[in-house]
């Protein structure tokens, strides 16, 4: 669903990104039903996605990864040990980015992850131990109405960390240069 969302996001405001999801699950499965019907209601296609495990080469060749839960975000750091500063959950990108404000026209988007990432404490991120405060629950096995809430959350996360990365005068910077 982040995928999708994310994407609908950055298209939105312009920006051309190669976005892709993986998990820690060996992949080839299919969307639930419920992920499809959650997605099809918000107008986006989820019938053609099947799951991919996470690898070494997604995270060396990526910019940003974003990790729905602290586990996903070890798994990737540990693939790639200098990942870190590009690795985050969602829900910390989200309060990052609010908390360092939008991108400036003349920063690239891993200054202003620098920015998002200040005073951060790696062992918050890779401690032992579920934290909901970073965390984005899986609604995988339960009902509809759980994947709404978590679509909800996805697609208003993302929408503001978009938001802040490329926001209307960096966006227009970027198309000029």
């Amino acid at each position: 669903m982040a995928e999708v969302l994310l994407r609908r996001h950055l298209q939105r405001a312009g920006v051309a990104a190669t976005i892709s999801s993986a998990g820690l699950w060996e992949g080839g499965a299919p969307a639930t039903g419920h992920g499809v019907a959650a997605m099809a209601d918000r107008g986006l296609d989820l019938t053609g996605h099947t799951s991919r495990r996470l690898t070494d080469d997604m995270v060396r060749h990526a910019d940003l990864v974003i990790a729905m839960t602290r586990q996903h975000a070890r798994e990737a750091a540990v693939l790639q040990r200098d990942s870190l500063r590009k690795v985050f959950t969602l829900k910390e990108l989200a309060r990052g980015a609010a908390a360092a404000g939008e991108r400036r026209p003349d920063e690239t988007l891993q200054r202003w992850l620098d920015r998002v990432a200040q005073g951060r404490a790696p062992r918050t991120l890779l401690g032992v131990g579920h934290d909901e405060e970073l965390d984005v629950a899986d609604p995988v096995g339960k009902g509809r109405a759980d994947y709404e809430a978590t679509a909800d959350l996805l697609d208003r996360l993302l929408g503001e960390i978009v938001d802040l990365a490329f926001p209307v005068s960096a966006r227009s910077e970027e198309q000029r240069a």
